[in-house]
C-alpha cells in the first residue's frame, strides 16, 4: 500500500461479495456473521423459474441444489483471494461445512421474524453509507454500480437483509449473554504474549481533499489550486479548534463515513514520504497538508505504538474483542445448536449437516400423519426431492 486511502474498487469488491464489511466500517462485535461463515440466500424463485433440486428443509424453507453449489464456488473464490498458495487446503477443509453454513443462516433468519426483527431502517442507512463512501449522488447511481459488476441490485440488497437480520439475532440471542470479566482479559493477555508481540505501528486518520474528479471547464491546474486551497482551509479550521472527525466527515473524499478513520499501519506499509512524516508524530498531532496522488491530505495520528507487547491498559479494547470471540463461537454453536432442536430438518442422502442434533426431528409427510407428530407450519415452493 503507498498510499492510505479507500478507494471505490474495494467498495465494489465488498458489493460483489454481499458485505459492507469492508476498511473500518465496524469494529469486531458487528462482524459476527463472520463467525458462522454464512453463504447469501437468493431472492424466491419468479413465477416461470425452473423447478429445481431441493437437498434439504429447514420447517418452512428449503435449500436447493443452486444454492449449495454456489456456495461452494464463494467458498472457492473466498479462498483463493485469502491465501492463493494454499487454497486448495481451505477449501478441502471447509467444504464440509457449507450446508452446515446454508441451515445456520436459515434458522437466524427464521428466528429474526419470530423476534420480529425487519432490518428495513438498517437496510435504508447501510446502502445510504455505500453510496457516500462511493462518492455517488443517488441510489440509482449505486444500482448502476452494482449492475456494472454483473449483480442484481434486488438480490445484493436481499442478500444484505439477510446478514442485517443474522447480525441481530447473533448479538441479541447470544452475544449480549456474555459476560467478560477483568481476570478473563488478564488470562488471555499473558497466554498471547507472542501474538500480541507487534512491531511499531500507528493508527491514522485522514482529510482527503480528491483531485480526481475533475470540475467542469477547468483545467488542472485549477483544479489543483482549488483543491490545495481547500485543504488549507479545512487545516486553519482544525487549528482554531475545530474537531478532526468532524471536519473529516463532512468534507474528507471517500473516508468521510468514517470520520477519516483508516486503520493501523505498520512500518513499511506506506510510502517512505508518508511514513517519515506520520511516524515522526505523536497521538493526537496532526500534519500539514501533503499532496499524494489521490489529492490533497491532512493527517492526524491517533495511536503510536512501540514494537513490543503493548501493555494491557492500551490494548484492552482489544483484548476484550478478542475474549468475547472466543467466548461466542461455542456459545453461537449451542444455540445453533437449540435452534435445530426446536426446527424440523430433512436433508437428502447424500448431504451431510456436520452440525446435526441427536435431537431433532423429521417433518411427517404421510397420507395419514402420526397423530404425534408436529405438523409443519406451512409449505412453500414445491420441488424434486
Amino acid at each position: 500500500m503507498t498510499e492510505y486511502t479507500i478507494y471505490k474498487g474495494a467498495i465494489l469488491r465488498c458489493i460483489r461479495h454481499g458485505t459492507t464489511a469492508c476498511g473500518n466500517f465496524m469494529r469486531i462485535r458487528s462482524l459476527l456473521l463472520a463467525l458462522i461463515c454464512v453463504s447469501v440466500l437468493p431472492v424466491a424463485f419468479a413465477a416461470d423459474a425452473v423447478v429445481q433440486e431441493i437437498i434439504a428443509r429447514v420447517n418452512n424453507q428449503i435449500i436447493t441444489r443452486s444454492e449449495y453449489v454456489r456456495s461452494e464456488e464463494d467458498l472457492r473464490k473466498d479462498a483463493q483471494q485469502q491465501d492463493p498458495i494454499n487454497a486448495d487446503k481451505l477449501v478441502a477443509e471447509r467444504d464440509k461445512d457449507v450446508l452446515r453454513d446454508l441451515i445456520d443462516q436459515q434458522l437466524l433468519l427464521e428466528k429474526g421474524k419470530d423476534l420480529g426483527i425487519t432490518a428495513d431502517t438498517e437496510l435504508i442507512k447501510k446502502l445510504d453509507q455505500m453510496r457516500k463512501d462511493m462518492n455517488l449522488e443517488s441510489m440509482e447511481d449505486l444500482e448502476k454500480a452494482a449492475q456494472a459488476q454483473g449483480i442484481s441490485f434486488e438480490d445484493f440488497k436481499q442478500n444484505m437483509r439477510n446478514q442485517i437480520i443474522t447480525q441481530q439475532v447473533i448479538g441479541r440471542e447470544v452475544g449480549q449473554r456474555l459476560v467478560i470479566d477483568k481476570e478473563q482479559e488478564k488470562k488471555y493477555y499473558d497466554e498471547h504474549q507472542k501474538d500480541l508481540d507487534q512491531p511499531e505501528q500507528i493508527k491514522l486518520s485522514e482529510i482527503l481533499v480528491s483531485t480526481e474528479k475533475k470540475a467542469k471547464d477547468s483545467t488542472d491546474e485549477q483544479q489543483l489550486q482549488a483543491a490545495k486551497a481547500k485543504a488549507d482551509d479545512l487545516l486553519e479550521q482544525i487549528k482554531k479548534g475545530a474537531k478532526f472527525e468532524d471536519v473529516a466527515k463532512k468534507n474528507s473524499d471517500v473516508s468521510a463515513a468514517q470520520g477519516g478513520d483508516l486503520g493501523y499501519f505498520k512500518r513499511g506499509t506506506l510510502a517512505k514520504e508518508l511514513e517519515d512524516v506520520t511516524f515522526a508524530m505523536k497521538p493526537g498531532d496532526v500534519s500539514n497538508v501533503i499532496r499524494t496522488r489521490p489529492g490533497y491530505v491532512i493527517l492526524k495520528v491517533i495511536e503510536h505504538h512501540d514494537a513490543g507487547v503493548a501493555p494491557l491498559s492500551q490494548i484492552e479494547g482489544h483484548i476484550q474483542d478478542a475474549v468475547y470471540m472466543q467466548k461466542l463461537q461455542p456459545a453461537l454453536r449451542e444455540y445453533l445448536t437449540k435452534l435445530r432442536d426446536e426446527a424440523f430438518i430433512d436433508i437428502k442422502p447424500g448431504y451431510v449437516d456436520t452440525a446435526a442434533s441427536p435431537n431433532e426431528t423429521k417433518p411427517v409427510e404421510t397420507e395419514t400423519a402420526d397423530a404425534k407428530a408436529k405438523p409443519l407450519k406451512k409449505k412453500k415452493k414445491l420441488g424434486i426431492f
